[in-house]
């Protein structure tokens, strides 16, 4: 017994593993990604020093220093112990490697010709006109589309090459050569610039916002209080279909959805005898997009706020319905002075949590419109998603999407504080004044 003042922490010792791995560490990480320019050009595991086309258009650009971005991208031949080896490997004579040591050794070519006329004029001429191309492959240098771990070795290269850089020229090589993701808040100055960010942003709240107030909390209070009022068996079943979109798979579920919408679905196919031509109704106009969006997320929403909310009326002590019936409430009576105050726990618990979690959800939009039509419906989270997993350039970018991902946290951290001073939180967590 002398250790049980430390058993709670000990049984709490796994949940707080999982707290911190599966919650902390990836806001954390969310956090520390979203102010780096990490893409799949930088890659994830660090960064190399490369001269390619892309780095010294930047080198040319930026620095002025074209004639060496030039020069860089040109290659080289040069008459040295690795290329006299590689020329001995490739065929040539013993004779000829010996009078290209001994006369030329360390000599720069700028061309291919240049080097092949010098084989031409060797005392100990190679053979054929074919033996002389291969031998001058074997001089062949350049430091194009070559990773170099640092711009020490990268410099070293160059100027091995015959190439002599300044100062000035080795920093801004190293600065535009580097393909590595670095630490910056460029993705935040980015994001406030882009117009297409507002109108993301006005999506999300729109979507959020709607979909809360209409069904995750308003039509879900409905229904639990129309149940409240059923008898038994009938409510049970009620509430079990409500609960069918959730457990329905995601894919499936919006598949009914489309047949409804497409233009050779339901909807058009009960439509057309009325005159009106068959339509895409989820994509035809950005009003029907939202309509359907709101509907397809509602419908699975309403029913986790239903149970939430019936559970928390039959907690109601039945006296207290009991007792107004006597007063001669009214069922109105009844929801207002009775239901919904003792509601305001579910109600902050509900509209907390399905804020939070139409903040970061997208799936159904994707399958359904996948933002479209023309990015009328793109919510937050989906464009993130597309951002830093999925495009069909293929051109990912992590850290913007991280960046895009950590606005989300900030925002549903914001909204709980707001929620938690509108509710009273400190209110309803304190103890009954009978008990003080």
């Amino acid at each position: 017994m002398g250790n049980s003042k430390h058993l709670g922490l000990i049984l709490l010792a796994p949940a707080g593993v999982f707290v911190i791995l599966f919650f902390l560490a990836p806001v954390v990480l969310t956090a520390i990604f979203g102010f780096t320019n990490m893409s799949t050009a930088t890659g994830i595991s660090g960064g190399a020093y490369v001269v390619n086309e892309s780095t010294m258009r930047a080198l040319g650009e930026r620095f002025g220093e074209r004639e060496l971005a030039g020069r860089l991208l040109r290659k080289s031949y040069v008459i040295d112990e690795a290329g006299l080896q590689a020329a001995r490997e490739s065929g040539a004579e013993q004779a000829t490697i010996e009078e290209l040591r001994e006369k030329y050794l360390g000599r720069n070519f700028e061309s291919r010709r240049q080097i092949e006329r010098l084989l031409k004029k060797l005392d100990n001429r190679p053979a054929s006109i074919r033996a002389i191309k291969k031998i001058a492959a074997s001089f062949e240098r350049s430091v194009v589309n070559i990773r170099f771990d640092s711009p020490e070795e990268l410099v070293a290269a160059i100027e091995g090459y015959g190439i002599v850089l300044s100062d000035a020229q080795r920093q801004a090589l190293a600065d535009v050569s580097y393909t590595g993701w670095v630490f910056t808040t460029q993705n935040f100055k980015t994001m406030m610039e882009l117009p297409d960010t507002w109108r993301t942003m006005a999506n999300t709240l729109f979507y959020v916002f709607s979909t809360l107030i209409l069904f995750n909390t308003g039509f879900a209070l409905v229904l639990a209080i129309l149940t409240h009022y059923m008898p038994e068996g009938p409510a049970g079943f009620f509430r079990s279909v409500w609960l069918l979109p959730r457990i329905t798979p995601p894919v499936l579920y919006v598949l009914m959805w489309k047949w409804l919408a497409w233009d050779n679905g339901f909807l058009s196919r009960m439509l057309e005898p009325l005159g009106i031509a068959p339509r895409n109704w989820l994509l035809d106009t950005p009003a029907n997009a939202w309509t359907f969006v709101i509907l397809i997320n509602g419908f699975v929403g309403a029913s986790m706020g239903m149970l939430i909310f019936s559970s928390a009326i039959k907690a109601i002590p039945q006296p207290l319905f009991h007792a107004s019936e006597v007063d001669g409430a009214s069922r109105w009576q009844q929801i207002r002075h009775i239901i919904l105050p003792q509601l305001r726990w579910p109600i902050l618990f509900i509209t907390s949590y399905q804020t939070l979690s139409l903040l970061t959800s997208f799936e159904y939009i994707l399958l359904a419109t996948d933002g479209g039509p023309g990015g009328a419906t793109e919510v937050w989270a989906l464009a993130a998603y597309k951002k830093a997993l999925s495009n069909y350039g293929g051109a990912l970018q992590y850290g913007y999407g991280a960046a895009m991902s950590l606005v989300l946290v900030v925002i549903g951290v914001v909204l709980s504080l707001i929620y938690l001073r509108l509710f009273n939180f400190k209110a309803l967590t304190e103890s009954p004044k009978i008990e003080q």
